[in-house]
């Protein structure tokens, strides 16, 4: 009896932990700005959900999973800076939001990607990654690891 009870506390234990990890709050890299930096998209299509001006910054493994015709490694983190356009699209207005992709394996429910939202204050915007990210990668880039930037955002050939 005192060996099942072990067990059964020991898979409880587990299952709390793996839940924990799942709710831990996501940081945003601290100097991801030093990471490869795309070049400057424009989209001036209200509808879109890009409406705007961003900048797309790929870490280390996330650089070679784009050289790699996106298939990324484990633990890749790709970082996306959205801004404002002003009356003149040439001058990025002020930066409204950043979210961060990294490639986690646990994230069955998105893909293997753990998504996530930040104000312009670094803190976590609370934005559901299945609906509000999710659908669009998966509707947009199933076939690239659902990452819809390439290697040509960053003028790579």
């Amino acid at each position: 009896m005192m060996k099942f009870a072990v067990v059964l506390l020991s898979a409880w234990l587990l299952c709390f932990a793996a839940d924990a990890v799942q709710a831990a709050p996501i940081a945003l890299p601290k100097g991801y700005n030093a990471w490869k930096k795309s070049e400057r998209k424009v989209v001036t299509d209200k509808s879109s959900l890009f409406y705007g001006i961003h900048y797309i910054y790929a870490d280390k493994k996330a650089v070679s999973g784009y050289q790699a015709d996106n298939r990324f490694a484990e633990g890749s983190r790709i970082v996306v800076e959205f801004f404002n356009i002003k009356e003149n699209p040439a001058v990025d207005g002020p930066k409204n939001m950043v979210v961060l992709m990294q490639k986690d394996k646990r994230q069955v429910k998105t893909g293997g990607w753990l998504f996530a939202g930040f104000g312009t204050d670094g803190k976590p915007s609370g934005i559901d990654p299945v609906t509000t990210c999710f659908g669009c990668h998966q509707k947009d880039a199933s076939q690239r690891d659902f990452v819809i930037s390439t290697k040509k955002d960053f003028g790579m050939k």
